[in-house]
């Protein structure tokens, strides 16, 4: 953060005892929590906060609006660290970018549908994880073929560059046709214009796109997760917040804030998140 960065152990500890004082999940019309923010923040500065800007449900701009789960998460600990929501500069962080974004200060902290992966945590360090989704295949609405990620042999998939997804499908599927995008919205237009066969990502990512009124009838979500993606907040290497953030985070989960932020996030997607995995429990921080 642009102003005492190092402070924020014994700011999260006076912004909990504030916040204490607030009731919890009162979502505001802004995408935020009373419960997060806790009014004018603690900290001094501002901090810049990482999330994507076309993912509809998690990460999205609307004019100077920002809307989503991630966006929800994100202010909830952005408050608990001390920062109220007038002291939060978005940041979009395309997927191939979040690495450099954060090893260069372009950003404090990542909240962008940000799987914890071994090869990531070798240049950034995570706190979380704070939701586990599964990677899915989204189709036109009359698709019988695709049925899974085994049923793309010769057929042309987009998924979006520097994700999991597009590297999974590298990885374990060569035979199939990968045609790589800046963002997923390109990957769905393509889609609907018949120009591939089917988008992968995460689930929750597809279901927000599927549900939007410009793909409403238009696609559908197949439905048959093939993978486990760990949402974590991405920090810079060795970065001295983790164990705050995941305190927070912690806190967001027992108090009812993460179902209210996940529920209201996903209405209408008729998405269901892996009752297994969800609500998860963070890792120890190294």
């Amino acid at each position: 953060m642009r102003k005492h960065l190092t402070g924020l152990l014994a700011l999260a500890a006076t912004a909990a005892l504030t916040l204490s004082a607030c009731s919890s999940g009162d979502v505001g019309g802004d995408g935020s929590t009373d419960a997060a923010t806790g009014g004018t923040g603690t900290a001094e500065g501002t901090i810049k906060i990482g999330v994507k800007f076309d993912q509809p449900g998690l990460g999205f701009q609307d004019g100077d609006k920002h809307t989503g789960f991630d966006v929800d998460v994100a202010t909830y600990v952005a408050g608990k660290l001390g920062y109220g929501p007038d002291q939060i500069e978005w940041v979009e962080s395309p997927s191939a970018q979040r690495e450099q974004m954060l090893q260069t200060g372009q950003v404090d902290m990542i909240f962008a549908t940000y799987s914890i992966t071994d090869a990531r945590k070798e240049v950034v360090s995570f706190a979380g994880p704070y939701f586990v989704a599964g990677q899915d295949l989204l189709v036109a609405q009359d698709n019988t073929d695709i049925t899974g990620p085994e049923t793309l042999e010769g057929k042309n998939l987009c998924s979006v560059t520097g994700s999991t997804s597009a590297q999974k499908i590298k990885d374990q599927y060569p035979g199939v046709n990968l045609l790589e995008r800046p963002g997923y919205a390109e990957c769905v237009t393509a889609l609907v214009a018949g120009q591939v066969d089917a988008v992968t990502t995460d689930d929750i990512i597809l279901a927000g796109l599927a549900a939007t009124d410009a793909n409403k009838g238009k696609v559908k979500v197949v439905g048959n997760p093939f993978s486990t993606e760990r949402y974590g907040v991405g920090l810079p290497k060795d970065s001295d917040q983790c164990e705050a953030i995941n305190t927070a985070i912690g806190e967001m989960i027992s108090d009812g804030t993460w179902q209210e932020l996940l529920d209201k996030n996903t209405a209408g997607t008729g998405y269901t998140p892996n009752e297994d995995e969800n609500p998860p429990t963070q890792d120890p921080c190294s």
